[in-house]
């Protein structure tokens, strides 16, 4: 986990999640890559990767292949973590170094049947990109769509692959966003079983994957903004 660590084989390796050999992934990433250098194309991948894949914490699955690249885009939706993977995968379908990194997170902006799920306002193992671009690894979070980002009045995270993309502290009217309390670090494969443990300890309220799920988290936000505005 040394953040400063070279790019090695390990990080344009295909994995049970970062399956980027797979037809839906390749598909992703002719359809969405495009620039000449390195630096453009990942810019342009993770764009397609954060508008494409809509955001939605509400639907949580855990098994190896709910997690996996492949199925977020067959869904069209995913919350941080699959959607930091399927950046990861279509980096490295690319040809692009590629590893992925976690945090826990305060989010001050979510949603009344989140907060209940979740018990608390700490979101742990949240997850983002980490890209090898230029001589250098650039954190990349592309987890809220900018439709949500518009719906919920938050600021859209950029990336050009010059800089990292970190949650923004506070949102388009000054209120307070996101808060990074834990530096989890960097792995060059998904840690589902240490998540999935971690999971199962902080938020044991949180449904199975085989739940049916319920409710719309970009109206709800949406109209919890619009409440509090």
């Amino acid at each position: 986990m040394n953040a400063s660590a070279l790019p090695g084989p390990q990080h344009l390796a295909a994995t049970r999640c970062i399956d980027h050999d797979h037809p839906a992934v390749k598909a992703f990433v002719e359809e969405h890559a495009r620039g000449i250098t390195p630096r453009d194309r990942a810019a342009a991948l993770y764009l397609a990767v954060r508008d494409r894949v809509r955001y939605d914490p509400y639907r949580i699955d855990l098994s190896p292949h709910g997690m996996s690249a492949s199925k977020a885009i067959e869904q069209g939706h995913g919350w941080c973590v699959p959607k930091a993977v399927l950046l990861a995968a279509v980096c490295r379908a690319d040809g692009i170094p590629a590893r992925l990194g976690f945090a826990d997170v305060r989010n001050h902006l979510s949603t009344e049947r989140l907060r209940k799920t979740m018990g608390t306002d700490v979101f742990a193992w949240h997850g983002y990109t980490s890209i090898w671009l230029d001589g250098g690894w650039r954190k990349a979070t592309p987890a809220f769509n900018i439709e949500l980002c518009e719906k919920f009045g938050l600021l859209p995270l950029e990336f050009d692959g010059t800089q990292d993309s970190l949650y923004h502290p506070f949102d388009r009217e000054g209120r307070q966003h996101m808060e990074y309390v834990n530096e989890r670090g960097a792995f060059d494969d998904l840690p589902l079983a240490q998540l999935s443990e971690a999971f199962r300890q902080i938020y044991p309220d949180m449904p199975s994957a085989d739940a049916v799920p319920e409710g719309d988290f970009a109206a709800d936000a949406a109209r919890e903004a619009a409440r509090s505005a």
